[in-house]
């Protein structure tokens, strides 16, 4: 099984960031390869349309307010992937900003490890980026 993890400081409190990108729907917001995220079996599962066409298809797993942070699987997608897990959480730096931290395991499908790996690490330093820039590091 394949890991991947990237974290990145962003300048803004942890609380008010969490509210921001927290929501299993906020992706479209603030990562720029998702241009839309449609929600659908109650809100436990989300479609996002991609920027270049295509969708994901991700199920939400389980969310902890309190600890800022959302796990969920791909059900199906674009990606080189399968029995992808991912954990997307929003911590305390300690002086007032925040750290993101995504993560995720996986078997590479359709794909060697080293290609899937740098898949998702892109997808990934995309999110993280655009974030960076959004409300500075």
């Amino acid at each position: 099984m394949a890991k991947v993890s990237l974290q990145s400081p962003v300048n803004m409190n942890a609380e008010e960031l969490w509210k921001l990108i927290g929501q299993f729907n906020a992706l479209p917001d603030w990562h720029p390869a998702v241009v839309s995220s449609k929600l659908e079996d109650g809100g436990r599962i989300r479609r996002l349309s991609l920027l270049g066409g295509g969708d994901i298809v991700e199920r939400l797993e389980q969310i902890e307010q309190g600890d800022r942070l959302y796990r969920y699987s791909i059900v199906s997608g674009p990606l080189p992937v399968a029995n992808y897990t991912a954990t997307l959480r929003v911590k305390d730096d300690g002086h007032g900003g925040s750290i993101v931290e995504w993560s995720s395991e996986f078997d590479p499908s359709g794909a060697t490890e080293t290609d899937a790996t740098q898949a998702i690490q892109d997808v990934y330093k995309m999110g993280l980026d655009s974030l960076r820039k959004m409300f500075g590091a």
